[in-house]
């Protein structure tokens, strides 16, 4: 059964689907080609739901530039930039999350949170 309600201000689209007896389930297509899934799927239970997305495979892209440049002035090149630039790249979606759930958690009034001062400093610095 598909049914479309509005939340936030966001269309969503809900379907309840079958969970076999080994635990799979099946992504309506429609859901699929929509999000762009290819072979794999990143599952992230939070709070009391689960979140399907589809993973993204040159995460962290928007810093490959940064990332290269610190290792190239670390002297890396050749096949060695290549590994390490990858071990690089697979560290920042993690740390990204990291940053956002304490974002989220300082938004709430828990855990430490940060002045604009103390995330950018000054120019002077």
């Amino acid at each position: 059964m598909e049914t479309a309600a509005v939340k936030g201000g966001t269309l969503m689209n809900r379907k309840t689907i079958r969970i076999s007896e080994k635990r799979q389930l099946t992504i309506p297509q429609k859901f699929f080609e929509a999000l762009g899934f290819a072979t794999e799927a990143e599952c992230i239970l939070r709070g009391n739901e689960i979140v399907l997305r589809p993973v993204k495979e040159q995460g962290g892209g928007e810093f490959a530039e940064q990332i290269l440049a610190d290792l190239i002035a670390q002297g890396f090149s050749g096949d060695q930039l290549l590994a390490e630039f990858k071990k690089t790249q697979k560290k920042v979606r993690p740390a990204v999350e990291v940053m956002l759930a304490e974002a989220e958690q300082a938004a709430h009034g828990e855990g430490e949170s940060y002045s604009y001062h103390d995330v950018f400093g000054t120019e002077e610095e």
